[in-house]
């Protein structure tokens, strides 16, 4: 007799919106789809975080723009939180060319998303969130970061540490490291460098762990913002 497969966890998402109607109509699309469960509704950042701790969700849809405190604090909270490592933040923006994108991952968001995307486009963005991927469009990310770049603010650019970390990988790693910030998923590195894909997300969780990031998102900043890679090439 054959033993069943014990069925995988729902998804857990809790959604942070200050527009009530935008929340419910998010809700809606999270319940109608298997495999996704909405544990809490926020309207304000402040929220947001109290209810990441209690809910244990393990992915949070995150506006932006929101009243005192908003979705780039909320999500600085979250990623810095011991007890919320499991956590994964999708910001969402109303252009993607919101310079408040670049914060927010660089904050810890794992991906971003425009608000009028599709619905099955939204789902399968959680679904590559929770799974532990990074959700960043390369096109939009680069364009991005390239403009924040020619105009640096006072924390712009890598600092002593990140420098010395990067300095420490091993040439294989720094390819990798290369085409992550190119948006290649595991599979996609594996066959570029003629790697298994085991080999492939091994090297990235070790190049993780000695830049000192938790999401492959911020591995695109450190990659960019470290002059590793540059916009446009």
């Amino acid at each position: 007799m054959t033993a069943a497969v014990p069925e995988e966890p729902p998804i857990r998402v809790l959604l942070a919106d200050d527009q009530t109607l935008v929340r419910s109509a998010f809700a809606m699309l999270v319940e109608s789809a298997p495999g996704m469960v909405v544990v809490g509704e926020a309207g304000t950042g402040a929220q947001a975080v109290e209810l990441a701790h209690a809910s244990r969700a393990d992915v949070v849809v995150m506006d932006l723009r929101m009243p005192g405190t908003d979705g780039i604090e909320a999500t600085r909270r979250i990623a810095s939180a011991e007890d919320l490592a499991g956590v994964k933040v999708l910001v969402l923006t109303t252009y993607d060319t919101d310079e408040n994108v670049l914060e927010a991952l660089r904050a810890g968001a794992s991906g971003f998303l425009v608000k009028d995307t599709r619905p099955a486009e939204l789902l399968d963005a959680i679904r590559t969130v929770a799974a532990g991927e990074a959700l960043l469009s390369p096109g939009p990310t680069a364009s991005l970061i390239a403009r924040v770049l020619r105009t640096p603010g006072p924390e712009a650019g890598a600092g002593p540490a990140t420098l010395a970390a990067l300095s420490a990988l091993s040439l294989r790693e720094r390819e990798v490291l290369t085409l992550v910030a190119r948006g290649l998923n595991n599979t996609e590195i594996a066959d570029a460098l003629a790697l298994s894909p085991l080999t492939a997300k091994t090297h990235v969780s070790r190049i993780m762990g000695k830049c000192g990031v938790r999401d492959r998102a911020q591995l695109v900043i450190l990659a960019y913002e470290s002059g590793l890679v540059v916009p446009g090439t």
